[in-house]
């Protein structure tokens, strides 16, 4: 009991739910582990005691917990209206040049009548602070002064100006005529514009387009990258830098250009894979010439007031750039004293690779102009929402921000799944997690300064595995993930975080809530506005019929598409070719047939729904037009958002990531392509006949002022593309 008791106090858990009405508890080895990697032994029973003792006494004394959230417009929370009498609180705001509020004093006497749930309004002692992440100091009789984080947030998210439909797709499969052997941010920009003025689009979401880690060669992954707050120079278009046209070696970028022509051409036509590492390679050597033009006293000045808004965060993840290129891209594999961040050694070291850190720090800033620069051009597109970027749940164990921040991560665990009735064997993510209690100690910084990166050129931000905001499945090393154990965190905490970085970027939030969520997980986000995300396969009547569910049925917070990233294709799922695939692949476990006759009868439950409806009058057999009536479908639920994956408007059969692979399948390395499998550009995509067809289902029935929508057959290009 005392074990469980301590894990519960450090939201450790000590069993868990696999499926409904089953329960499995958690291994005391993996319980301990993870309390190790808190920073609490209980490796004895003796530490155990001691342990428990120090945590229970430390709850008894505490007046406030170490985060209080306030709510804009709401009732306080309890632990403030329960303070005593005589109790004095002073607010030091988030903003040292705000002028401070005046301390406030709960009356001697003062019995707040409000209780947990109450709507009764604030006791008049209190004055709420501005929005922000500020200290609250109480000082009450017979108590030590303590303090604590205090969050005041508004009630939700900003919303979606009504409904509207755009765009999902990974940016590096989205290869044009300028591109350098994948997709950029070019393209992007690009694909806006069109979609958004010819198409009535409202977004386009992209894959996460986080730094990834240096080095050859680099996981392709962009769930898996080295940090999450700073963007990954792969991403930008060369040409588009100012700097470009004022080199003193054309030459040399003539070269280069002619060397990125070669690669896109053999993804485009010759069947190559999308080769990141070569595509840096190019880019590097390109960038290193632009940097040795000066820049303009204008930009000068720019680039200076960029690097002080980043600031120190900013300067490690550029030194650690410049370290990797010198010792390899796993920190723990450098010499002892440049593990630390803040050792003499690695002081000296940063100046002594002064040039290669402000090199890494400008590739931060150029590539941040041209996130801007693609928002812009979606606004100016007449885009309600924009470009809606993706938070991946974690980072690799090697990479920039577990050095830079390296209190603040759980070392020896990784991130994952439980085993459950899909996957018998749980996950492992490789992913090191934060420590909640570094983080509440912290006031959340390093939470804040990753939104604050990720959501400064968002139009919208979808949050992977959106449930890790309030628990994680943390798998000890050298464990299977059947030895693991939630950890949860300080939801409300994490919550409010989220809601006032988003209110302050005026941004939408999409929460990736598919799978085994937590009951009132959904409940709490939709509170405050985070819209969750469905998919038209896996909405049915889980509780009742198990029948695919009517439009009018599903929820209206949410983006509703038809597959995602790690799902099959529209196409393929229509026609059954993913599960040849996993066949061809040896990933069944079960026999063939077996598996074809659940995959079509699932299919064709759905078909006849849409035939009911009246969504498909072409018949079942047509792949297009069941295409489209899924689409139709989406439409003709209450959804604010609904996403159209790219890849489907042209009948791509191949999954951009097949989970449960590695090198079995090329995941993240795939163009675009059409139903014959042959790579596809953005041009070749903006003049399509089926895209044209079925966006015709989506496209508002009156065209927005200034539209200019292309017939099927017309070639048209995206504004300002050029022949290569």
């Amino acid at each position: 009991m005392g074990l469980s008791r301590l894990a519960a106090l450090h939201g450790v858990a000590t069993s868990f739910s696999p499926s409904a009405g089953v329960t499995e508890p958690v291994p005391e080895g993996t319980v301990v582990a993870v309390l190790g990697a808190l920073g609490v032994d209980a490796t004895t029973p003796e530490a155990v005691r001691d342990a428990l003792a120090a945590a229970e006494s430390a709850a008894r004394s505490r007046l406030l917990p170490a985060t209080l959230v306030v709510w804009s417009g709401e009732p306080l929370p309890p632990a403030l209206t329960g303070l005593p009498p005589g109790t004095e609180l002073t607010v030091r705001l988030e903003e040292a040049d705000e002028t401070p509020p005046a301390p406030m004093r709960v009356p001697d006497g003062e019995e707040h009548p409000a209780g947990p749930g109450d709507d009764a309004p604030a006791p008049p002692w209190w004055a709420e602070p501005p929005l922000g992440v500020h200290r609250l100091a109480v000082r009450a009789p017979g108590h030590e002064d303590q303090s604590c984080t205090l969050v005041v947030a508004p009630a939700r998210v900003p919303q979606p100006p009504g409904r509207t439909h755009g765009f999902l797709v990974q940016l590096y499969s989205l290869l044009s005529a300028r591109s350098w052997g994948m997709g950029d941010l070019g393209d992007l920009a690009d694909l806006a514009s069109w979609s958004g003025r010819c198409l009535g689009a409202g977004f386009v979401q992209v894959n996460p387009l986080h730094a990834a880690v240096i080095g050859s060669p680099t996981d392709p992954s962009p769930y898996r990258p080295s940090s999450r707050r700073f963007p990954d120079p792969v991403h930008l278009r060369v040409e588009s830098v100012p700097e470009y046209g004022h080199t003193t070696d054309p030459a040399a970028l003539d070269e280069l250009r002619r060397k990125a022509a070669e690669l896109s051409d053999a993804v485009l036509d010759k069947g190559a894979l999308i080769d990141r590492d070569a595509v840096w390679a190019l880019k590097r050597q390109a960038l290193d010439l632009l940097a040795a033009v000066p820049l303009t006293p204008g930009r000068r000045a720019a680039y200076c007031d960029f690097l002080a808004a980043q600031g120190r965060a900013l300067e490690d993840h550029a030194l650690w750039c410049a370290l990797a290129e010198v010792h390899g891209s796993d920190w723990h594999g450098w010499p002892a004293e440049l593990r630390d961040p803040r050792s003499d050694a690695t002081a000296r070291a940063r100046s002594e690779l002064l040039d290669r850190v402000d090199f890494h720090c400008r590739l931060a800033w150029l590539t941040d102009a041209q996130l801007a620069d693609a928002q812009r051009a979606a606004r100016d597109a007449g885009m309600a929402v924009g470009i809606v970027h993706d938070l991946a749940v974690g980072v690799h164990p090697g990479g920039a921000d577990t050095w830079a921040q390296q209190d603040a991560f759980a070392h020896g665990m990784s991130v994952g799944a439980p085993p459950d009735a899909f996957n018998a064997r749980g996950q492992d993510w490789g992913l090191p997690p934060w420590r909640p209690d570094t983080l509440a100690a912290s006031g959340y910084a390093p939470y804040r300064g990753l939104l604050r990166g990720v959501l400064a050129h968002a139009g919208a931000l979808r949050i992977d595995h959106v449930m890790g905001l309030f628990r994680l499945w943390w798998v000890p090393e050298g464990r299977p993930p059947t030895e693991g154990t939630y950890v949860t965190h300080d939801a409300e905490a994490m919550l409010a975080v989220l809601v006032l970085e988003a209110h302050r970027a005026g941004t939408v939030v999409i929460g990736e809530d598919l799978g085994t969520v937590e009951p009132g997980v959904r409940e709490a986000l939709a509170r405050r506005g985070v819209l969750g995300t469905s998919v038209l396969w896996f909405e049915r009547d889980w509780s009742g019929t198990g029948r695919p569910l009517a439009p009018e049925q599903w929820r209206e917070d949410c983006l509703a598409t038809a597959t995602t990233h790690d799902l099959p294709s529209t196409a393929a799922r229509l026609t059954g070719d993913h599960v040849t695939l996993r066949h061809r692949l040896g990933l069944l476990t079960r026999p063939l047939d077996e598996e074809r006759r659940e995959d079509g009868a699932d299919t064709a439950e759905w078909l006849a729904l849409l035939a009911r409806l009246g969504m498909l009058p072409e018949g079942g057999d047509d792949e297009e037009a069941a295409v489209r009536a899924v689409h139709r479908f989406l439409l003709r639920t209450p959804a604010r958002m609904a996403g159209v994956w790219l890849p489907d408007t042209i009948g791509d059969r191949r999954p951009q990531n097949l989970p449960g692979t590695w090198d079995q399948y090329p995941n993240w390395r795939l163009p675009i392509a059409d139903a014959e499998g042959r790579p596809v550009t953005l041009e070749e995509l903006a003049s399509s006949p089926r895209l044209h067809r079925l966006m015709d289902v989506l496209r508002p029935r009156q065209d927005p002022p200034g539209a200019r929508v292309a017939p099927p057959g017309t070639r048209t290009a995206p504004p300002g593309a050029r022949p290569a």
